[in-house]
């Protein structure tokens, strides 16, 4: 057995245990990593709410508490989570949300709900309270995206459909080696009706060259400098990238907005191809 001591077969031995100890910290590392995502997509797993923040009258902030401070909810950028809950009569309903914190924001997410007087979903939120806990299931969506995957998004939102809209937007920018831009219209009726303004114009103040959003207002305030009425052609021609292949147009809003933007995109030149609906 001499020859195990030879300086070669050292070497040998010395590189075969660097090895398996790299390999052994990888996939402990990427067990862990795994360990920490909390969306499962088959079954409803359920949270606990710790924080209710109310914005306006019929919005409010829900902030839900992951099993771990190290904790991520595991949601691809752009994609969604079903909720469950009771309406009204007692009755279970499922509807889809999006969250407005990435994961990066580690131990916790956030949920932006406008409660409607009708809405069955809406009624659940509506009577949550602190230690409450909310079902959810996922990741839910159509949506894919890889840095850099284009040069340039536009988005039209309305509404509550602000939520996607403002999860890839920030994932893009908060993204150092991501340089794509970002040019966001928004519609509401009121300006009461603007969610997530705050944070909107924060982005539009931290990242001047690749963010910018055009509030438009069916029935604004005295003194408006945004857009009024509905989005029309020349709104999207003078605030969104130009039709080319390398641009995206995404559409989240209300069924008759979501027509009417495919109407003139479709006009102005847009390929289905550079476009995509939440």
């Amino acid at each position: 057995m001499d020859f195990l001591e030879s300086p070669e077969m050292k070497i040998v031995a010395i590189g075969v245990t660097v090895v398996v100890v790299a390999a052994s910290a990888s996939c402990l590392f990427s067990t862990k990593k795994k360990s920490r995502v909390c969306l499962d997509p088959e079954n409803f797993k359920e949270f606990k709410l710790v924080k209710r923040t109310q914005i306006s009258h019929n919005v409010a902030k829900f902030t839900f508490a992951l099993p771990s401070p190290t904790s991520v909810l595991g949601l691809p950028i752009g994609q969604h989570i079903s909720c469950r809950g009771k309406d009204s009569q007692g009755e279970e309903v499922i509807k889809p949300y999006t969250p407005t914190t990435l994961d990066s924001d580690v131990g916790r997410f956030e949920l932006v709900i406008k409660m409607y007087p009708q809405g069955r979903m809406s009624h659940h939120f509506r009577e949550m309270r602190v230690g409450d806990y909310l079902a959810v299931k996922g990741p839910k969506g159509r949506f894919r995206y890889q840095p850099g995957e284009v040069a340039a998004f536009g988005m039209l939102a309305g509404g509550s459909g602000i939520t996607p809209m403002f999860q890839v937007a920030r994932a893009i920018l908060e993204n150092p080696k991501d340089k794509t831009k970002v040019q966001l219209i928004y519609a509401n009726v009121t300006y009461e009706d603007i969610l997530l303004k705050e944070e909107l114009d924060g982005l539009a103040e931290n990242y001047p060259d690749r963010f910018s959003i055009y509030y438009v207002l069916n029935q604004p305030p005295e003194g408006w400098k945004g857009g009024v009425g509905f989005v029309s052609k020349e709104m999207i021609q003078e605030h969104c990238p130009a039709p080319s292949s390398d641009i995206r147009i995404l559409r989240c809003g209300p069924p008759p907005m979501n027509k009417a933007m495919a109407a003139h995109l479709e006009e102005l030149g847009y390929s289905s191809g550079m476009q995509f609906q939440f």
